[in-house]
């Protein structure tokens, strides 16, 4: 057996044990990093029972979490370990001859194994944890109606598009990864056009605001800041959850503002219009267009890496998928050449998740900004402090696990950059 695959072999192992210690560490160090009694600077936020329902609403999900990741862990090892992945290969070959299909079941086993061993935690989760302290609204029959949409969403969608990818590897050589970024590039385009149009309204219903003080107080409000009320839309986010949340989506004239209807039932106007003037900050400031534009040179960039390590005939792809494969032989292919590549990149992904999540706070920092350029910022602290508490949010993130996993700033740290605006 090459020496090479025999390191590449191991260096994978390593890559996904200091992975799960890595993720292991930091979770601990943020559970452990809620003080024991409750601060003075948030007692106006976290009266103490609510504190001490926070911290073990967070440590229920911590311990689940943890199980969780520790099963997937072991599988995930073991598989790798013990030629799983050599073994579902001569699988897929028995059957088929043809790549695509190759490909396709290949990855629809692996999905099917993924969903088997995370149902029965997110069941426990939704059903569990989240309804013993008040979140869940969901119904059984709505619960296992929406996996079955999911999983058909994924089908439609992911099948196709897959098997395109596929067909363009087999077809156009060393530079497929051009085309392979132009569909997937114009895919993300579509869906980011019209997701609200098109996916929301399988699970959701969605309507415009309506009249009355707060469309009116919305209207005015708009004018001002130069957005079109009729972008602003209401779902029915209480027949899942209690949780209340607003977001922005679209682009151009598909551009929308969402409000879970959870927000505008239990939050003041004041407090609505600020958490709307936030919404209207990102786009203000173009973050979505930014955001878009970002993550579609990033897969550039990845496809071509890609395009490196897995085409067909080269000794590189060679070596990754008989490393994959547990240092068996086996015949190369794209499907192991993606896992094998995707274990390989997994640091690096690490390491641009750190990058964009630092931009991503910036960016919500921007956006609370613009609501104080509107004098609003009192009114979208006291909106973040009850969001804060209808979540039962961490107060006090350990630093290290907001750098890593925080897309947003911790609540203490808006509040600060808006008691300075």
């Amino acid at each position: 057996m090459n020496t090479s695959v025999i390191y590449l072999f191991y260096g994978f192992l390593v890559i996904l044990i200091l992975s799960y210690a890595a993720e292991r560490i930091l979770e601990s160090l943020n559970i452990r990093n809620w003080p024991h009694a409750v601060p003075e600077i948030i007692q106006d936020i976290f009266p103490e029972d609510k504190f001490n329902e926070a911290r073990k609403y967070q440590l229920s999900n911590y311990n689940v979490d943890l199980l969780e990741s520790t099963l997937t862990f072991i599988l995930t090892i073991g598989f790798l370990y013990f030629g799983g992945f050599a073994w579902l290969d001569s699988i897929v070959r028995s059957l088929t001859d043809n790549l695509i299909f190759q490909t396709l079941i290949f990855f629809g086993i692996i999905a099917a194994i993924g969903f088997i061993i995370k149902l029965p935690f997110d069941i426990y989760d939704t059903f569990g944890i989240e309804t013993r302290f008040g979140f869940n609204t969901t119904t059984p029959k709505v619960y296992f109606t929406d996996q079955l949409k999911s999983a058909l969403i994924a089908i439609i969608i992911g099948v196709p598009l897959l098997s395109f990818i596929v067909f363009l590897y087999q077809k156009t050589g060393q530079y497929f990864w051009v085309l392979v970024w132009v569909v997937i590039s114009l895919f993300t385009l579509f869906m980011s056009l019209f997701y609200s149009n098109l996916i929301v309204p399988l699970f959701n219903k969605q309507t415009p605001i309506a009249e009355g003080e707060l469309r009116d107080a919305i209207e005015e409000f708009s004018r001002k800041a130069g957005f079109k009320v009729k972008d602003i839309y209401v779902i029915d986010s209480s027949k899942r959850s209690n949780k209340a949340n607003a977001y922005f989506t679209g682009l151009g004239p598909e551009k929308r503002i969402v409000l879970f209807d959870t927000l505008v039932n239990n939050f003041t106007t004041d407090e609505i219009l600020a958490v709307l003037a936030h919404e209207i900050g990102h786009y203000k400031h173009h973050h979505t267009t930014k955001g878009l534009i970002t993550s579609l040179l990033q897969m550039g960039v990845i496809l071509f890496i890609f395009s490196l390590f897995v085409k067909p005939g080269s000794e590189l792809t060679e070596i990754l998928c008989n490393a994959v494969a547990g240092a068996k032989p086996v015949s190369p292919s794209f499907y192991m050449g993606l896992i094998g590549f995707s274990l390989l990149f997994s640091p690096i992904s690490a390491l641009l998740g750190l990058i964009f999540n630092s931009i991503s706070r910036r960016h919500e920092f921007q956006a609370d900004a613009f609501v104080a350029e509107h004098n609003m910022q009192e009114n979208l602290s006291s909106a973040l402090k009850k969001l804060s508490v209808n979540h039962l949010s961490n107060p006090f993130p350990h630093p290290l696990y907001v750098k890593v996993y925080y897309s947003h700033p911790p609540l203490m740290e808006r509040l600060k950059a808006l008691g300075k605006s």
